[in-house]
């Protein structure tokens, strides 16, 4: 009997069960039955997944399984499944292994010929695209961005022709720099800031980049954000009142209504106007003379 057959007679099984983002209430009846029958939840934060099981009155045994300890719990786990154990996999919110830990699991158990079954539910990427109001036939979801910021830029600018909208996670605390650089490499693209979603203080932001930004320094993000970015729609080159505005006196009115110096407020002129940067130099030389 090789290990397929002795996993698949043994019974064990891993099941990926999706938890709530914020409301406990989005969570399927099957994902309740799935935790109350299981043998044990291997999950990344007890204290977080306790919350939801008192909730609902569950007390199977809870086990830790995060990035810090996945190396060497996965294997462990793999013993329990060939033993038999019904294991459900959480992440601390929405679907396992999607930007979570997991795939180490996953992938051993189906080495193993352990069955993994997902349990579809709650997802802030799914929920935040559906009510983006961009386009939802073809999207790319990114993840999170690298937090240094020459390697997330050089990440957007991979990214610079791909037509699709783009969909990932930001830290509150990057978000502004993360928009700033989509900014300057993808151009004043549509975007979506959606905040705490189903939580009590759910929020999107809707609009182009320049936009949301200055809305964002006047308010800056808390909590757990999801980040949409739209192709060029050509919106945000329509003609306006700046357009006949002389580049020079454009250039004086960025730089007091952002607070940034006339090198970046020169940058912002040019992707208003659709400009190249040595066309807007030269712009702003023949308006200054003028």
């Amino acid at each position: 009997m090789n290990k397929t057959q002795a996993a698949q007679e043994s019974g064990g099984c891993l099941y990926l069960v999706a938890t709530p983002i914020g409301n406990l209430e989005d969570i399927s009846l099957r994902a309740l039955r799935v935790l109350k029958e299981a043998d044990l939840i291997a999950c990344e934060d007890t204290r977080q997944t306790i919350k939801l099981l008192s909730h609902y009155d569950i007390h199977t045994r809870l086990e830790s399984y995060h990035e810090h300890n996945e190396l060497t719990r996965a294997p462990e786990l793999i013993i329990e499944l060939e033993q038999g154990a019904k294991i459900a996999l959480v992440s601390d919110a929405g679907t396992p292994v999607i930007s979570d830990p997991g795939h180490r699991l996953v992938a051993l158990c189906l080495r193993h010929g352990i069955p993994v079954v997902p349990l579809p539910g709650p997802s802030a990427l799914v929920a935040a695209l559906a009510a983006s109001g961009l386009a939802t036939d073809e999207f790319v979801f990114l993840g999170f961005l690298p937090s240094r910021a020459g390697e997330r830029r050089k990440a957007l600018r991979a990214l610079a022709s791909e037509p699709r909208t783009l969909v990932l996670y930001e830290a509150p605390h990057r978000l502004v720099d993360t928009l700033e650089d989509a900014l300057e490499i993808l151009g004043n693209n549509p975007v979506v800031v959606a905040r705490e979603i189903t939580k009590l203080h759910e929020e999107f932001l809707r609009g182009h980049l320049e936009d949301v930004i200055a809305q964002l320094r006047k308010k800056p993000p808390r909590g757990e954000i999801t980040l949409l970015l739209g192709p060029d729609d050509g919106e945000a080159r329509h003609a306006s009142p700046q357009d006949a505005m002389p580049m020079a006196q454009r250039v004086e009115e960025v730089m007091r209504e952002r607070g940034v110096e006339q090198k970046a407020a020169l940058k912002l002129v040019a992707r208003e106007r659709g400009l190249t940067r040595r066309e807007a130099y030269k712009a702003w030389l023949v308006s200054r003379s003028s």
